[in-house]
C-alpha cells in the first residue's frame, strides 16, 4: 500500500491499513534479525546546521547524522531523503551503487522513522548542502504516522495532547521552548550575578494556608494526615530571611485548583525573590532592569512586538499609585470619599460591581475601580503601587497612611506580570491578617484553611525590613516568544483526559 498523509476526512479504514503494514515490515526485520528496537548507540559526529553554517570547513569531509525521516524522494537507483534532528533538517543523496542491498532496505522506510546516514558533505547541483550516503541505518521504527503539517499545525487540542508530534511538525514550537529555556537561564544568571542565591522549598505543605486561591489535596499515608501542593512559595522563603540569608529566590512550580483560560494554567512556574534591609522600591528597580536585561539577551532588544503590539522595556517603566490611576482612567478621586458609604455611593452611580456590597470599605471600591477601569489601558510597561490593605495581607502598611500598603504590581499589553511588597514583619499584625483571611475563606467553603503558626512563629524571633517580589515565568516566556496563550509555553498544559 502506498502511504499518504492523513487528514480529518480520511478514512479509518486507511489509518488501520497504514497500522497493519508498519507492524508487518517490523515483524519483517525482527525476523531478519533487524529489530531497530535493539540498537543501542548510533554515532552522531555532527547536526544539520552545524554542517549548513561551516560548510566551507566540512566539505568533502565524512560525517554521521541522525534524526526522524520527514521526505523522501525515490528515484529508481538513486534517492533524495530529508532529516529533521536537534537543530534543524538536512538533505542526503542516497544510491544503490553506494548502499547496495541497504539502498533497498531504505526504500521500504517510512516517514517518521529514526534513521543514521554516514557519508561525506557535498552540495548538489542546485547548490543546496546535502550528504552524500555511504552508509544508512534504521535507529527506530515508526508505527504511527506523522499528521498531515496543516492539520496538525491548526488543531489546537492536538497539539498539545500530542507535544511531541507537534514538536515534529512546526519547528517554531520548537523555538519557543529554547527560547524558553534561555529565559530561565537569564532569570538565574541576572539574580546570581546580584548576590542572590537560588534555593528550593517544599512542594508538600502540612496546612491550607489562608490566601485566597484554592489548593490541591491529597493524603500523606505514613503520616496519615492531609497534605496539599503548593499554592506559593512566599512563606518558606520568608523564613530563609529571617534565619539569616540576606538574598534568596526560588524557581517553583506551583498548584492552584481553579480555572484556565489563555493566562492560567492549574500548574505554572514563578520566580519569588526576597532581600533583606531593602523596600518596595528596591524590588521595582531591580525587576525593570531584569526584564530590561533579560529581553536584550533573549530577544537582542528591549524593544519587542507582543500580538501586534510594540512594547518598550528599554525606557523608564511609568509609575502610579492605585488612587492616581484610578483617577487616570475612571474620572474618580478616592480623597473625595469621606466614608465607605460614599465610595460605595459612586461605585453605583458609575455601574462598577464590588463583591462585598454593603460591607465594601473604600478600599475594596477603589480595587473595583482599578478592575474595571485601569488595567486594560496599561500596555506599555507600568508599576501600579501602595494598595489598599484589604487586598494585601502580607504586605507593610504605610506608615504616613496605614489605610494603605507598600505594594506594588507591574502590568504589561493590560497583563498583570508580578506582585512585590514591603514585606510585613509584625508578627502580631501578620496573625490578626491572617485569622481575617482564614475567616473569609471559611466563609467562602474553605474549611481546610488554617493560620501558618510556623510562619507567625518565625516572625517572632525577628525579620529585618525586607523587600520580596514574584513574577509568573510563563507570563514573561509568552511575552518575549510572542505567544497568545499560556499553553503555548508549556510543554505539557493541563488538558481533561480524552476518551478512547
Amino acid at each position: 500500500m502506498e502511504e499518504k498523509n492523513l487528514t480529518p476526512q480520511t478514512e479509518e479504514l486507511d489509518l488501520n491499513e497504514i497500522l497493519r503494514v508498519r507492524r508487518e515490515k517490523l515483524a519483517s526485520l525482527k525476523e531478519q534479525g533487524k529489530n531497530p528496537y535493539e540498537i543501542v548507540k548510533y554515532d552522531r559526529t555532527a547536526y544539520s546546521q552545524d554542517i549548513k553554517d561551516n560548510y566551507d570547513a566540512m566539505e568533502n569531509q565524512t560525517v554521521g547524522i541522525a534524526g526522524r525521516l520527514i521526505s523522501k524522494r525515490i528515484m529508481g537507483k538513486a534517492s533524495f531523503a530529508v532529516i529533521l534532528d536537534g537543530k534543524g533538517t538536512i538533505q542526503s543523496y542516497l544510491s544503490i551503487n553506494d548502499l547496495g542491498d541497504d539502498y533497498l532496505a531504505f526504500k521500504d522506510y517510512d516517514i517518521g522513522d529514526i534513521i543514521g546516514i554516514t557519508g561525506f558533505v557535498f552540495k548538489t547541483r542546485t547548490g543546496e548542502v546535502s550528504i552524500h550516503a555511504q552508509s544508512v541505518q534504521l535507529l527506530s521504527k515508526s508505527l504511527l504516522p506523522l499528521p498531515e503539517k496543516y492539520h496538525g499545525l491548526k488543531d489546537e487540542d492536538m497539539r498539545y495532547r500530542q507535544r511531541e508530534v507537534d514538536l515534529i511538525a512546526n519547528p517554531e514550537v520548537k523555538r519557543t521552548f529554547v527560547m524558553r529555556s534561555k529565559i530561565l537561564t537569564a532569570i538565574r544568571n541576572y539574580l546570581d550575578s546580584v548576590g542572590y542565591l537560588e534555593v528550593d522549598t517544599p512542594v508538600l505543605q502540612p496546612l491550607e494556608i489562608g490566601a485566597s486561591a484554592r489548593p490541591f489535596k491529597t493524603h500523606h499515608n505514613a503520616l496519615d494526615i492531609p497534605m496539599y501542593l503548593r499554592i506559593e512559595t512566599e512563606l518558606y522563603l520568608k523564613r530563609l530571611i529571617v534565619g539569616g540569608f540576606d538574598k534568596v529566590y526560588e524557581v517553583g512550580r506551583i498548584f492552584r485548583n481553579e480555572g484556565m483560560d489563555r493566562s492560567h494554567n492549574p500548574e505554572f512556574t514563578t520566580v519569588e525573590m526576597y532581600q533583606a534591609y531593602s523596600d518596595y522600591v528596591d524590588m521595582m528597580n531591580l525587576i525593570e532592569n531584569m526584564y530590561r536585561t533579560i529581553a536584550e539577551e533573549v530577544c537582542g532588544t528591549a524593544q519587542i512586538t507582543y500580538q501586534g503590539v510594540d512594547i518598550d522595556m528599554g525606557k523608564p517603566w511609568e509609575r502610579l499609585t492605585m488612587i492616581e490611576a484610578v483617577k487616570k482612567y475612571a474620572g474618580v478621586d478616592y480623597n473625595d470619599w469621606k466614608t465607605d458609604e460614599d465610595a460605595r455611593k459612586v461605585a453605583k452611580e458609575k455601574g462598577v460591581v464590588v463583591e462585598e456590597g454593603d460591607q465594601a470599605t473604600k478600599g475594596h471600591v477603589l480595587i473595583a475601580f482599578f478592575d474595571a477601569f485601569v488595567e486594560e489601558n496599561l500596555v506599555q510597561p507600568t508599576f501600579i503601587y501602595d494598595y489598599p490593605v484589604e487586598n494585601s495581607p502580607l504586605a507593610k502598611r504605610k506608615k504616613d497612611n496605614p489605610a494603605f500598603t507598600e505594594r506594588f504590581e507591574y502590568f504589561i499589553y493590560a497583563r498583570e506580570m508580578g506582585n512585590a511588597f514591603s514585606e510585613l514583619n509584625d508578627p502580631i499584625d501578620q496573625r490578626e491578617r491572617f485569622v481575617r483571611q482564614v475567616e473569609a475563606k471559611r466563609a467562602k467553603g474553605g474549611n481546610d484553611a488554617r493560620v501558618d503558626e510556623d510562619f507567625v512563629t518565625a516572625l517572632e524571633y525577628g525579620m529585618p525590613p525586607t523587600g520580596g517580589l514574584g513574577f509568573g515565568v510563563d507570563r514573561l516566556v509568552m511575552l518575549l516568544t510572542d505567544s497568545a496563550s499560556i499553553r503555548d509555553v508549556i510543554l505539557f498544559p493541563t488538558m481533561k483526559p480524552k476518551a478512547n
